[in-house]
């Protein structure tokens, strides 16, 4: 069985590549893959690029054409929840599209011809990205880590959230538009943990294949005024080993 890991850019891909085994690289509809084994598994490594569409199209790639039978997402995520913070990490339970609004013709949100406003994760794929996501951040806290200060004190008193993510083709980047989506959505109940641009639509044709899909996202920013300043370091300095650990020891947890 193949597992496609997905990320939007090389930066949340990490050092994946190198723990492939009899690893080789291909081109196909203007996007580089690798592919390889580990665990006695058969991998895919894509990069969908940025924003709804390059990820769907890059999905429909995987799940269609290169074979794949499952799909996790990994890269990272502006925090919206209540105590969701920078250095945090969020395991996907449900998908919503923030910028989804067909009304009045169907209910703001809901997919038209689906019936729904939020895809589920897959519960298996979820629990193991969950285990592996804390015992990452336990191991962290134990061990000298090659960061800076600051970094490493926001690794010490990080947390793994389980939730639902929204994605929308926009990079939500202050506070005041932060604080407005999170409140117009959590006054129709939904509790949203983080926001980012890809998810919701690989969930959306990953359920069109009826294929499972998991998704973890590690928190870069909390999508405020600060968030076009600190998502660029965070995203240099810190998400590679998060993709390294929490993705490797998610393969072997599977195998």
């Amino acid at each position: 069985m193949t597992i496609a890991i997905l990320s939007a850019l090389p930066e949340e891909q990490g050092g994946l590549v190198k723990i492939l085994e009899q690893r080789e690289q291909f081109q196909y509809a203007g996007r580089t893959f690798w592919r390889g084994n580990r665990h006695g598994q058969k991998i895919i490594l894509g990069l969908s690029g940025i924003g709804k569409v390059a990820a769907a199209t890059t999905a429909t790639i995987l799940l269609e054409r290169l074979g794949a039978q499952r799909i996790v997402f990994t890269g990272v995520a502006g925090g919206m929840g209540e105590g969701v913070q920078v250095g945090d990490i969020v395991v996907a339970q449900q998908f919503l599209q923030h910028d989804l609004d067909a009304s009045p013709i169907f209910p703001r949100w809901e997919v038209p011809g689906y019936g729904c406003t939020q895809f589920t994760c897959d519960p298996t794929l979820t629990t193991l990205l969950f285990e592996a996501a804390n015992a990452y951040l336990a191991q962290t806290k134990t061990n000298n880590l090659d960061l800076q200060k600051h970094d490493a004190v926001l690794m010490q008193s990080a947390r793994v959230h389980q939730g639902l993510i929204i994605s929308g083709d926009r990079f939500i980047n202050t506070l005041t538009e932060s604080i407005t989506l999170h409140s117009i959505l959590a006054a129709a109940g939904y509790q949203a943990l983080a926001v980012e641009m890809e998810g919701a639509a690989v969930a959306q044709v990953c359920n069109d294949f009826a294929k499972p899909f998991a998704a973890v996202r590690i928190i870069s920013d909390r999508a405020d005024d600060n968030a076009h300043i600190d998502f660029p370091h965070f995203i240099q300095q810190v998400v590679r080993p998060y993709a390294d650990h929490i993705i490797a020891d998610f393969l072997q947890r599977q195998s």
